[in-house]
């Protein structure tokens, strides 16, 4: 069930009423591909989280505050580095909470705030000097492998698997706002 291809994904491949087992073969075969792309995604995004469960090792950090480093680092990569408020999205903690993880950060050396808008009052993380040849050293092994993994396939497939992620994420962003917006569906009652 928890793949999507429960009984009543079952009870819709038997009841097609063509008669021909292949059109049930051929729903099966794809409800395992599907399955397995969904297994290979969870299974890379628990690499990448045990990657900056590491990195928070390598530096004697705390995971969350390793993690909150990263997208700091990435968004800087961007071109877009972010507000407390933006990390606070991103990472899933409070306003408070991350205003403390800023602080253990700016402590530690390894971010800085400043004040680049015209309005004042916004602050933009930025990565400090130091940690910037740190992160690199520690990723540099991790972007080159996944550049030469990605240079086996064409432009063209590399667009449709970005359409294909940037479908999933969009997804899962509704998802979030709106039926899991108060920490997910009602259980059912016993």
């Amino acid at each position: 069930m928890a793949n999507g291809h429960g009984a009543d994904g079952d009870r819709d491949r038997e009841s097609d009423g063509s008669g021909n087992g292949n059109d049930d073969s051929t729903a099966g075969r794809e409800a395992v591909r599907v399955d397995r792309v969904m297994d290979g995604l969870r299974a890379f995004g628990a690499n990448y989280t045990e990657f900056t469960r590491r990195f928070a090792t390598w530096l004697g950090l705390h995971s969350t505050d390793a993690a909150a480093l990263v997208e700091i680092l990435y968004a800087e990569d961007q071109g877009t580095p972010l507000s407390p408020a933006r990390l606070s999205e991103r990472v899933s903690l409070s306003s408070g909470a991350t205003a403390i993880l800023l602080k253990r950060l700016e402590q530690a050396g390894h971010i800085i705030r400043t004040r680049e808008s015209a309005d004042r009052r916004v602050v933009t993380l930025r990565s400090s000097p130091d940690i910037r040849p740190r992160a690199i050293a520690f990723f540099g092994p991790y972007s080159e492998r996944m550049a030469e993994a990605m240079e086996a396939y064409s432009p063209q497939e590399i667009q449709h698997f970005e359409n294909f992620l940037g479908t999933l994420r969009t997804t899962m962003d509704a998802l979030l706002a709106h039926e899991y917006e108060d920490g997910g569906p009602t259980p059912p009652t016993p």
